[in-house]
């Protein structure tokens, strides 16, 4: 059977995404394997039946996951020293030689963990959605009833136990091992300095118990090996987590929010958020959302409001944050961020 050459133009732009990101052993491997499948080479067999899949489902993505995975379990040596994560040093030509092998050596297991959907947790998304948390603390005068979609391993609902320094400012607890820096670029928007948390709920398809060993490894997989300083951050959030759990429901966004937001809650505003969750989820499920939402919102009071705070692709690359508050706050993009580490843009005046 031919390769899917469409499948081959989603590595390339999934390695055009990871060199704009910062991560050349990613962007060098995801090359080669563009090429490798293009030729029907070891990656063409190992993805043979899944190269038909939906391109939300992340299969480039899923492919390097996998192979993580054998790195961190001591499953690859000769790879593992080329992988940062695990001690190595980055070398093009070595580690592109050392993947291709794994990837011939370890068919089946590889066909076994690719099927695994992309689950990342990148607490540096907290650092993007926290000037919109600090708005809607402000607008409302409310404790926070933190609801998140696509939650994973729910370290993003641990936001207000994270350290957040900019030029001129800072945020959060003192003594957190999460220290995110430059979280704002140029404004920076005025925070309450103490924000109050009364719930933390979070629901996703297939959740993560960062509370266990398998767990971590399944988050730390699906962080780019050569960006260490990601890693260190997850290490320490999953510590901070396992102090503190939250409750992560296995559901779908929609069915669980609809369940969710019968409940009208007083004296608190609820706050639906979520960060780089659309690419991964249907239209259809999409739309469900908008109308669950629009419809709690006509249930809503100056003493029970509703919030709608997101991190989503946007244009040029960049990603918006977007707020609605449920009444008398309409869509705003207060807003843009880069995906993993902050590096807010705060646009509301």
């Amino acid at each position: 059977m031919a390769p899917n050459l469409d499948l081959a133009g989603q590595f390339r732009r999934q390695a055009g995404w990871c060199e704009r990101l910062g991560s050349p052993l990613y962007k060098d491997l995801l090359s080669h394997c563009a090429d490798d499948y293009e030729s029907g080479g070891a990656l063409h067999a190992l993805l043979l039946v899944q190269e038909n899949d939906a391109e939300a489902s992340a299969l480039p993505l899923r492919l390097m996951g996998a192979v993580h995975r054998l790195v961190l379990e001591g499953a690859a040596p000769r790879l593992a020293k080329f992988y940062p994560s695990v001690g190595g040093t980055v070398d093009f030509k070595g580690a592109w030689t050392a993947f291709h092998e794994t990837v011939r050596t370890q068919m089946d297991t590889l066909g076994r963990l690719i099927n695994n959907p992309v689950q990342t947790n990148d607490v540096g998304r907290s650092g993007s959605l926290l000037g919109g948390f600090g708005l809607i603390a402000e607008q409302t005068r409310l404790p926070l009833r933190l609801l998140e979609i696509g939650t994973s391993g729910g370290l993003n609902l641990q936001w207000d136990r994270y350290r957040y320094e900019w030029s001129n400012g800072s945020w959060g607890n003192t003594g957190s091992t999460v220290r995110l820096e430059n979280v704002f670029v140029s404004t920076a928007p005025s925070i309450p300095p103490r924000i109050e948390i009364v719930e933390r709920s979070g629901c996703d398809p297939t959740t993560v118990d960062v509370t266990t060993d398998a767990g971590r490894l399944t988050l730390l997989s699906y962080t780019w090996s050569d960006q260490t300083d990601r890693i260190q951050r997850l290490e320490e959030a999953i510590k901070i987590a396992r102090t503190a759990p939250c409750v992560i429901d296995t559901a779908y966004a929609a069915d669980w929010l609809q369940e969710r937001l019968k409940k009208r809650c007083a004296g608190a505003a609820t706050v639906i958020f979520h960060s780089v969750v659309w690419p991964y989820i249907s239209q259809l499920e999409r739309d469900r959302i908008v109308t669950i939402i629009e419809n709690a919102a006509t249930r809503t009071s100056e003493n029970a409001p509703v919030a709608w705070l997101r991190m989503e692709p946007g244009k040029n690359n960049a990603f918006e944050i977007r707020l609605r508050i449920y009444p008398g706050f309409e869509e705003q993009l207060i807003a843009t961020s880069s995906p993993h580490a902050p590096s807010v843009q705060w646009l509301r005046k």
